[in-house]
């Protein structure tokens, strides 16, 4: 069993092959031994891309979905989601599990933007 932030880690890369392979995430889960975690979340995020896409969109301030880093699309998609649909998870573990992963995975600037994003964000979302 995974703990959740090597779930998350998963879910991140999972995210990311997949802009630069389009196939379906379980695919890319074939033979991996994940906790249950992963795919139901990823299951989630891919129903609702388009919701989470246009808040960040929103929130973006004049960037297009396709200019941000794909590190950062991809955690924010992730930490939108269990913030919106994964009430057993506290909003500040989503946040700070993001932005962990987006200092260790994403540009120089990645931790900031993601915190920002996401602090911009997640009061605004309603539960469930």
């Amino acid at each position: 069993m995974l703990s959740r932030r090597r779930a998350r880690e998963a879910i991140l890369k999972i995210l990311f092959q997949q802009d630069f392979r389009p196939l379906d995430y379980r695919e890319l889960l074939a033979g991996r031994n994940l906790d249950d975690y992963v795919p139901q979340v990823l299951a989630g995020i891919t129903e609702h891309r388009g919701e989470l896409d246009a808040l960040i969109v929103a929130h973006t301030r004049g960037w297009r979905l396709e200019r941000l880093h794909s590190v950062d699309r991809n955690l924010l998609r992730l930490a939108i989601y269990e913030l919106r649909y994964r009430p057993d998870v506290p909003p500040q573990v989503v946040i700070d599990e993001a932005v962990e992963l987006a200092k260790k995975y994403g540009g120089e600037h990645s931790g900031s933007f993601v915190n920002g994003m996401l602090d911009r964000i997640w009061k605004e979302i309603p539960s469930g």
